[in-house]
This record gives C-alpha cells, structure tokens and sequence, in this order.
C-alpha cells in the first residue's frame, strides 16, 4: 500500500499480514481521490474512516491536508497498527477509536465532511450503515458519504444514494447530503 497524494505521497505502508483486513487497492483508492477531489476541498475537512482496517484510507485523507480525521475498528491490531503508523509519520490530525462501528454512529455527536465506510463484504447489515448515518444527521450540508461494497449488493434504493462506480472489484456507492 501506498499514500498516493499529499505531504506523505508515495510512502509505502506495510501493515503486518495477520491482520483481517482487506486494504483498499491502490488504483480504487486512486480513483476515489480523483473523484472527490473535483467535488470537495480536503483542506480544512472533517473525515470519518469507518471501518478502518489499516487506516489506508485515513493516511490518504490526512496527507491531502484533511484538519481531523477521525478512524474507527474494533480490531485491536488494527487499532495498533493504525496508531504506530501514525505516530511515525507525526500524523496529529488523526484520531483513532476502537469501538464497534454501529455503536459508535449511534452515539456519536459529531458531523463530518466526508464519511468512508468499508464494511467486511459479508457483514448482512450494510445498508443500515447509511440509514445511522442519515438519521443521526452526521454529515455536514453537502457532505458525502462513501461505502465500499462487493458487486453483489445494490445499494442504489437507499436514501440520499446519488451514484454507483467499480474499479475491479471494487464498488462504490456515494451518498450526499443535500
């Protein structure tokens, strides 16, 4: 894995093997970042990275100049991980929580720019990620959410669900907060 732009672009990131995570690939990540940023400015963001695993995503968004960037797993080792990794890079703008997702979308007060969720593939309850979120008014007017999914699931019925994009076999769903 790579941090693709910003103040730590091309720093590789080597997360241990042992951890159960399924990183993002590089040219997905890519992709998503493109897009992104033609819509939003990342100077000055608020960022929720749910789901965070090895905190690829996170990284990406604190590079680009994101003012606080706040990761969520409930695996130890990621949290470790995610931790160490930004301690080293002197990341400050980085807040890392262990915590079940769902709990904490149920009782989170904060509102965010971006939200990026990467649910296990196989976790049954995708689509109530994005009902929290929208019921709990976690995103700022004109914030964005984004849901890695695999190919199987449809997510484009849910509420405020405004486009579909694959890279591989990687699917994004984009949400918007009018």
């Amino acid at each position: 894995m790579r941090i693709v732009s910003g103040r730590y672009k091309r720093r590789i990131i080597s997360p241990p093997k042992n951890l159960p995570v399924r990183p993002t690939t590089d040219m997905a990540k890519e992709s998503l970042f493109n897009i992104l940023g033609n819509y939003i400015s990342f100077d000055g963001s608020t960022v929720l990275d749910l789901f965070a695993g090895t905190g690829n995503i996170s990284f990406e968004f604190v590079s680009r100049g994101c003012n606080a960037v706040t990761s969520v797993d409930q695996d130890f080792g990621c949290i470790r991980f995610i931790n160490q990794t930004a301690k080293q890079l002197d990341m400050k703008e980085l807040i890392v929580i262990k915590q079940d997702v769902f709990r904490f979308l149920s009782a989170t007060k904060s509102k965010y720019d971006v939200i990026f969720a990467d649910p296990p593939y196989k976790l049954n309850n995708i689509s109530e990620i994005s009902n929290l979120i929208f019921k709990n008014s976690l995103l700022n007017p004109k914030g964005w959410l984004i849901v890695e999914h695999s190919g199987d699931l449809d997510l484009s019925e849910e509420l405020h669900f405004f486009e579909h994009r694959k890279y591989g076999r990687v699917n994004f769903s984009f949400f918007q907060m009018e």
